[in-house]
């Protein structure tokens, strides 16, 4: 399975390939208490239910890729770099040792990478997600287009989820809770007083408002018009009555049809205009 590019400078060197044949990478097996967890690890939680299937699947079948991990100051210590969910499950299912393959990592390597593992199975949330991309650029001072190249990921995808990290705490708090989806939460971004975001998050829950309607309720607090739709286009015989119409009086004619009759709109735009379509429409044969 071919891997997606993006992944920064060296760390493809870091990630072990699908298959393991003679003469490449060596697997060890380690005791899993040797293995201390990644301190860059950006996924906080994990569904157990989940964890619980893949240690059954690892009980009956094994792990069937290895880890990666590089080595602590400790002697026979091991610092995860992926694998999290792997390691916690061989732990629930009962496993002494796990297959590794030793890396050697930088600190900012192994977040980049525990964040490229998660974030290309989808695994982080909206929020866990925004808190590795800002400790990309907060502690090792990357732009957002170098995060993007390195994740495999738009620059706009980037910006859009930093930006979640600037919602009030109680709209926060329902985003986690998955009370409203992260399209609601870019919405509430549009109020720039936590105050104001919250008031409209209780109104979004209380109504139960999808995505769109968020967006109106936020133009409506900003003191913004809401959009109009755009008027349907005429029927092709209404259009052919107005240009026979516009031809014969020589200015602009509107049909405007109903159910029960209509109107007929001319348009004049001087005084001789208008006594010049009076000539015209009352003059007796």
């Amino acid at each position: 399975m071919a891997r997606k590019s993006g992944l920064g400078k060296g760390l493809e060197a870091l990630i072990p390939g699908d298959s393991l044949t003679a003469g490449q990478d060596s697997v060890l097996q380690v005791p899993v208490e040797r293995i201390v967890p990644n301190p860059q690890q950006p996924r906080l939680e994990m569904n157990e239910d989940d964890l619980q299937e893949l240690a059954a699947s690892i009980q009956e079948h094994g792990i069937l890729q290895p880890l990666v991990v590089s080595r602590t100051d400790a002697a026979g210590e091991y610092t995860l770099i992926a694998g999290e969910r792997r390691l916690r499950a061989a732990r629930l299912a009962g496993l002494r040792t796990v297959p590794v393959i030793v890396r050697t990592a930088s600190e900012q390597q192994r977040l980049e990478l525990a964040l490229i593992e998660n974030v290309q199975r989808a695994d982080l949330s909206p929020l866990e997600t925004a808190a590795a991309y800002n400790m990309l650029a907060e502690d090792f001072g990357l732009s957002h287009e170098d995060i993007a190249r390195r994740v495999g990921k738009s620059r706009v995808a980037v910006t859009n989820a930093l930006r979640l990290l600037k919602l009030a705490p109680k709209a926060r708090q329902a985003l986690e809770k998955g009370l409203i989806s992260e399209g609601h939460a870019r919405a509430l971004l549009g109020l720039n007083l936590p105050a104001a975001q919250e008031s409209a998050l209780a109104t979004v829950i209380k109504n139960e408002l999808n995505v769109r309607q968020t967006e109106e309720l936020v133009r409506k607090l900003n003191g913004q018009r809401p959009e109009r739709k755009p008027a349907p286009a005429p029927a092709p015989e209404v259009t052919d009555l107005e240009e026979r119409l516009q031809q014969r009086l020589g200015t602009r004619v509107n049909l405007k049809p109903s159910k029960k009759g209509g109107r007929v709109i001319i348009h004049y735009y001087s005084d001789e205009d208008l006594e010049s379509l009076l000539n015209h429409l009352l003059r007796e044969e």
